[in-house]
């Protein structure tokens, strides 16, 4: 019985592991004023057919920190990145020279900050549902351990522990948001 509830606890700090990722990389996507690689990687390309990410046909650069550059390694290639980053709706409209796409992250208003602001907390809060919902489903198996005859001092312990988890894992979504928060209103 011991092992079943270490291994519900063990699963469920996993999990929690995995959404606290999932929160920085779609932290990750929210620019900030500064040019960051992370911005493009919801950008597919059409390359023959296939839909491939942007870093997959070009190399991505960032000579300054409010512009990327964007070299093909097919010079075809130029007009299907370009489509595609116009239909990525990132807010970025590409510079083709004829060798490679620059991107110019514009400066960000006010208005546009705390609207970013708004967005990085609504992540932040979708985390903490998501780590809630770990923490439910293994209150719950370790309550059916518990019907299965493990003792309740024990099931008490490790529902104990498992909100431990849970709180460890939301102070840390927190301090990702406050971070993120910090980043977009410095100027």
């Amino acid at each position: 019985m011991s092992e079943a509830l270490d291994l519900i606890i063990s699963d469920a700090g996993d999990t929690m592991k995995k959404a606290i990722s999932h929160l920085e990389t779609e932290l990750g996507r929210i620019r900030a004023g500064r040019a960051n690689i992370q911005i493009l990687d919801g950008v597919y390309v059409d390359y023959y057919g296939n839909s491939t990410p942007l870093n997959q046909v070009a190399n991505i650069t960032i000579p300054d920190a409010r512009t990327f550059s964007i070299q093909p390694w097919e010079k075809n290639m130029l007009a299907p990145i370009e489509k595609a980053i116009i239909a990525s709706n990132i807010g970025l409209n590409p510079q083709n020279d004829g060798q490679i796409i620059r991107l110019f992250l514009p400066p960000l208003t006010e208005e546009r900050r705390k609207d970013l602001v708004k967005k990085v907390n609504a992540e932040g809060e979708q985390g903490k549902v998501t780590i809630r919902n770990i923490r439910r489903e293994a209150i719950e198996q370790i309550k059916k351990l518990q019907k299965d005859g493990l003792s309740e001092d024990v099931a008490k312990g490790g529902e104990g522990r498992v909100q431990g988890l849970t709180d460890k894992h939301i102070v840390l979504i927190d301090e990702h948001c406050k971070e993120k928060e910090k980043e977009i209103m410095t100027v």
